[in-house]
């Protein structure tokens, strides 16, 4: 089985980030910044996240297409509106400002490798190959859509 093959969630693979950068920011110099601040702001950019997710999967929902990252293949409609008009990804994106929001509440600047190694992985694992699916099933209308609307944001 070629490493392409295998397949881990998307939030099992943002929840193996945000546990890597709670070890690293245990072994790295912090940020003096007081708690309450971190908490607070930590808090607004893991809800944005949420909301930005949420809004990605009820646009699925709606599509009644599938909202399983494993199997694109099963997709019966292609999604543009919406939250889809800003970002091919919202879950995707979600997740990574999840990861922002645990960076900036662990308050190291090493812990931010997380969520850029978060987007390498992502991008490479997960979002390509879901191109290239949906890129089959979809042809020029999904061709038009990536040629309108970034991956990210």
């Amino acid at each position: 089985m070629k490493f392409l093959e295998l397949k881990i969630p998307p939030p099992l693979v943002a929840l193996t980030f945000a546990l890597a950068m709670w070890f690293v920011s245990r072994s790295t110099p912090s940020i003096d910044i007081g708690i309450w601040v971190r908490a607070v702001v930590a808090v607004a950019v893991a809800l944005l996240g949420g909301a930005i997710s949420l809004a990605g999967v009820l646009a699925f929902r709606r599509a009644r297409t599938t909202v399983n990252p494993m199997k694109p293949q099963s997709t019966s409609m292609l999604v543009t509106g919406g939250i889809y008009r800003f970002t091919r990804n919202p879950m995707y994106v979600g997740l990574l400002l999840v990861l922002v929001a645990w960076a900036t509440f662990l308050s190291s600047l090493w812990t931010l490798v997380g969520p850029l190694a978060f987007v390498l992985y992502i991008t490479r694992f997960q979002i390509k190959p879901e191109e290239s699916a949906l890129a089959t099933l979809f042809g020029q209308p999904y061709a038009d859509y990536r040629a309108k609307v970034r991956r990210w944001f």
